[in-house]
């Protein structure tokens, strides 16, 4: 189903609202996420095994501030998706470039790949495939005239 003129205003066809709620779901969990890890007790994180307990405890400020802005702006953006604005396209923008800032810590300045193996990555490679996804999609739904 196309996209059907309305007034003047361009109305996205029906499965935009639903990967629009889809990425508003996505990135509440990326905010539970956070603030789960953020809460963690002394008790919880020394129960932890020790190679992430070690990345943890090791975790610069900047990183912990790119993972808060990193689901701030995720969940910004699909907000500004299901009110079909444009300004869904710079807050993934800005997800996306902080997504990338959080992960330089555990995959670029540690030895966590090579100590807790490649299964590690599985989750950080999806949520930046999905944060491109976002950015890209943002970008053609704009140009599509969806969002203003």
């Amino acid at each position: 189903m196309s996209a059907v003129q309305n007034g003047g205003a361009i109305r996205p066809p029906v499965w935009f609202r639903l990967i629009a709620v889809l990425a508003l779901l996505w990135n509440l969990a990326g905010v539970g996420a956070f603030a789960m890890q953020a809460s963690m007790g002394a008790e919880t994180v020394a129960a932890l095994p020790p190679a992430q307990r070690d990345l943890w405890f090791g975790m610069p400020g900047w990183a912990w501030v790119a993972y808060g802005l990193a689901v701030a702006a995720g969940t910004l953006g699909a907000v500004g998706l299901l009110l079909r604005r444009g300004w869904a396209l710079p807050a993934f923008v800005v997800g996306l470039a902080t997504v990338v800032v959080q992960f330089t810590y555990p995959f670029l300045m540690t030895d966590a790949l090579s100590v807790m193996g490649p299964g590690m990555a599985v989750l950080p490679l999806a949520i930046v495939v999905i944060a491109v996804a976002e950015v890209l999609a943002a970008r053609a739904w704009r140009g599509r005239g969806w969002l203003h």
